[in-house]
């Protein structure tokens, strides 16, 4: 599968379960709503105030699950990152295309944007004969 084939395979999906360490070590897990860069990057709003939010800006390494139906996932094992300036403005973009209620969110306090950039991706289908398992690494 290549990276548009890819892409598309993952825009199926509208949530992700993000998973984070806490300070602890303890690991924490919550549903967002996703959309997906033509990167393969994952972007969701959350609230400052979350543990995610927390977690993730301190400890920016993380993984997402997305599953849309049947037997089809993606794994992603990734660094968070919180965008500003015209990179923000981008992800915005795209995150408002998926989510268009998302610009309604932006009058609530606290509320930011963050992107979870791939390292590894499993994407795998079972519903299909013979099944289909792809990973891809990625760098940088």
């Amino acid at each position: 599968m290549d990276k548009n084939a890819l892409c598309t395979f993952m825009t199926r999906a509208r949530y992700g379960v993000v998973s984070s360490l806490a300070a602890d070590g303890t690991p924490q897990s919550a549903l967002v709503g996703v959309a997906i860069t033509p990167e393969l990057e994952i972007v969701f709003d959350t609230l400052k105030t979350t543990r995610k939010y927390a977690n993730l800006s301190a400890r920016p390494a993380c993984s997402v699950a997305l599953w849309w139906g049947g037997e089809q996932t993606v794994q992603i094992d990734g660094v968070a990152l919180e965008p500003s300036g015209a990179a923000l403005d981008l992800y915005r973009q795209i995150y408002f295309a998926a989510w268009p209620d998302g610009r309604d969110r932006l009058a609530w306090t606290g509320i930011t944007h963050l992107v979870v950039r791939p390292r590894w991706i499993r994407a795998t289908d079972y519903d299909q004969a013979p099944p289909l398992i792809e990973e891809m690494q990625f760098h940088g």
